[in-house]
């Protein structure tokens, strides 16, 4: 019975094997082994980006431009019209038919000639009656200067009487009223021809004025008014024609808020025509209107400048594209804006004094330049505006050997095409404005073409093609 109820005997432990620690040092080795090929996939994976988009593409091309003297203008660009300086409006005083019309618009007046006639009949009619009016009333005059000595002559002979006691004081006193009486009525009288004196110069003047003489020199520019037409003038003055002189124009332009700023008097502009084939007319700023005008919520301001016209050739109300000089600068070298990228203010406060000498860069390594100056000129914070300086900027300069060289320069007068070197380059060197990538490479918009400088800032060429001209 003690063996039935006995506890099952345990089962023995299998053996060791001897080859286990073996097997442990294995597995730590692949463990190591997985490591390593981790990190080297790691570093080839960076070295092969760094390869790739760090540096240039193969077959990638430097896009280069030459430093060369030349001339260069920063500009402000408007349109405008051009006006006569002085011109008149030409207008009827009297109403009336317009009977004649001598002139043409284009013909050239004197001061004095005569332009136009209006009917002058009834005109003609109320200077004849009061001309009349007026020799009734001077004959009254003389009537009444007659009384009056006859009644002096009157109070004479009474007051003679009176002295001798032959006549009564009535009778004297009848005889000095009859001569106040006789002096009032001549006074009257004399107010009323002086009035009937100033109809008729009235009524003479509106007889002058039916025929219509050029208040000044010049040349018919407009007629409004037609031969036959009827003209009222109770109302207003109607206008017949115009002239002005055209010796001398006035460009009246139009300039936004954001350009106005930058204008001051007696600054030189010039403007060209359609169909001038380039040609330039100078001048210098005037006038600059302190009131704008709003057209679609665009504020623009008038500003206005003149031009002798000798010639002709400028016409009223034509259209000008005007440029005003805010800078220039004549016979400097000049290098692309693409090929520079401008320091910000405190940025250029920071720059240690090492960093202005010369460094050799592999040609790989231009793509990671230019990247780092499109970064930095990104995040440069306010630039300093166009046509200021003198002011400090980066360049790259590529060697005779095909090595570039980080270059700090001066820049003086610039726009958005080129801009003045004051120091740092020489004519002749060769500067790096972008890279030209690969047509595999195209597909992206974005690397199609990267510039060095993001100084250049946006829009296109300006008016005058390179160098602002």
């Amino acid at each position: 019975m003690s063996a039935l109820h006995s506890p099952p005997a345990a089962s023995p432990t299998p053996p060791t094997p001897p080859d286990a620690p073996g097997r442990r040092a294995l597995r730590r080795w692949l463990r190591w082994l997985v490591i390593v090929l981790c990190l080297l996939a790691l570093a080839g994976g960076g070295w092969w980006a760094w390869k790739n988009w760090g540096a240039a593409a193969p077959g990638s091309e430097r896009l280069l431009a030459k430093v060369q003297r030349g001339d260069i203008e920063d500009l402000v660009g408007a349109t405008g019209s051009l006006q006569p300086r002085n011109y008149v409006d030409v207008g009827a005083q009297v109403s009336g038919q317009l009977k004649k019309i001598l002139v043409e618009v284009g013909d050239p007046v004197i001061a004095g000639q005569l332009l136009a006639e209006i009917d002058a009949e009834q005109a003609a009619a109320r200077v004849e009656a009061n001309r009349a009016s007026l020799r009734a009333q001077q004959a009254s005059l003389t009537e009444r200067q007659a009384n009056l000595a006859q009644a002096q002559r009157d109070l004479q002979r009474q007051r003679n009487l009176a002295a001798e006691a032959a006549t009564t004081t009535e009778q004297v006193e009848i005889a000095e009223t009859s001569v106040r009486t006789s002096q009032a009525q001549i006074t009257a009288l004399q107010a009323q021809i002086a009035q009937a004196q100033a109809t008729m110069r009235i009524e003479e003047a509106n007889l002058k004025f039916t025929r219509i003489f050029a208040p000044m020199a010049g040349t018919v520019v407009s007629i409004t008014a037609r031969q036959g037409q009827t003209l009222n003038t109770n109302q207003s003055a109607p206008t017949l024609l115009r002239i002005a002189d055209l010796s001398t124009m006035t460009v009246q332009t139009q300039v936004s808020e954001a350009d106005v700023s930058k204008l001051r008097l007696g600054m030189p502009s010039y403007f060209t025509t359609l169909g001038s084939q380039g040609r330039r007319w100078q001048g210098r700023l005037r006038k600059i209107e302190p009131t704008p005008t709003v057209t679609n919520n665009v504020v623009l301001y008038n500003a206005l400048f003149d031009v002798p016209n000798p010639t002709g050739s400028l016409m009223s109300n034509m259209t000008a594209q005007v440029f005003f000089v805010v800078a220039e600068a004549r016979d400097v070298l000049l290098v692309p804006m693409s090929a520079l990228t401008l320091d910000a203010p405190a940025a250029a406060a920071r720059r240690a004094p090492a960093a202005s000498a010369p460094v050799a860069t592999s040609p790989a390594s231009a793509g990671r330049i230019a990247n780092a100056a499109d970064a930095a000129s990104a995040g440069a914070g306010p630039r300093t505006p166009r046509g200021a300086g003198p002011r400090r900027a980066t360049v790259q300069v590529q060697a005779t050997d095909g090595t570039l060289q980080t270059r700090e320069v001066q820049v003086g007068v610039s726009n958005r095409i080129n801009a003045q070197v004051l120091s740092g380059l020489q004519e002749g060197e060769q500067v790096v404005t972008g890279i030209r990538q690969p047509a595999a490479s195209r597909r992206a918009p974005a690397t199609a073409s990267t510039g060095l400088g993001a100084a250049a800032g946006a829009g296109g060429t300006p008016p005058g093609g390179p160098g602002g001209r």
